[in-house]
């Protein structure tokens, strides 16, 4: 769906000027494509992982072996949406580096060719 100025007026809440590259802390919300329930089930108030959700909560903690220029903290794995919290901790500008950055055999055998952290999720959890 192309953006449409009258229908997808939602304002930028990213401070104007501000190096998102920079070091820091950042509070990141991943959500699912039309809020559908991929990664698991809320029962009696717990969250129960499906094997998406379990590997959506591996990944994360894998970040920083791949991608050095991070650190993860809290991370929260919801039936239609993931957050958490990520430090960048080298002001270097190779974040987000290209799909080389993460070449996880495992990976590859399930989606093919090697992808950055944010294409695996999302591919893996649209295909399984």
């Amino acid at each position: 769906m192309k953006c449409n100025p009258k229908i997808h007026n939602r304002r930028s809440i990213r401070l104007k000027g501000y190096d998102y590259l920079q070091e820091g802390l950042y509070f990141i919300t991943i959500c699912t494509q039309n809020r559908v329930c991929l990664f698991g089930k809320i029962e009696n108030g717990e969250m129960i992982l499906n094997d998406k959700g379990m590997m959506i909560k591996n990944i994360w903690h894998e970040i920083p072996v791949y991608y050095h220029e991070f650190n993860v903290h809290e991370f929260v794995v919801m039936p239609n949406h993931v957050y958490g919290i990520i430090q960048i901790i080298s002001n270097s500008k190779s974040v987000g580096a290209g799909p080389c950055a993460c070449p996880i055999n495992e990976w590859k055998q399930i989606i093919g060719q090697p992808q950055g952290v944010y294409d695996v999720i999302i591919r893996y959890c649209t295909s399984v």
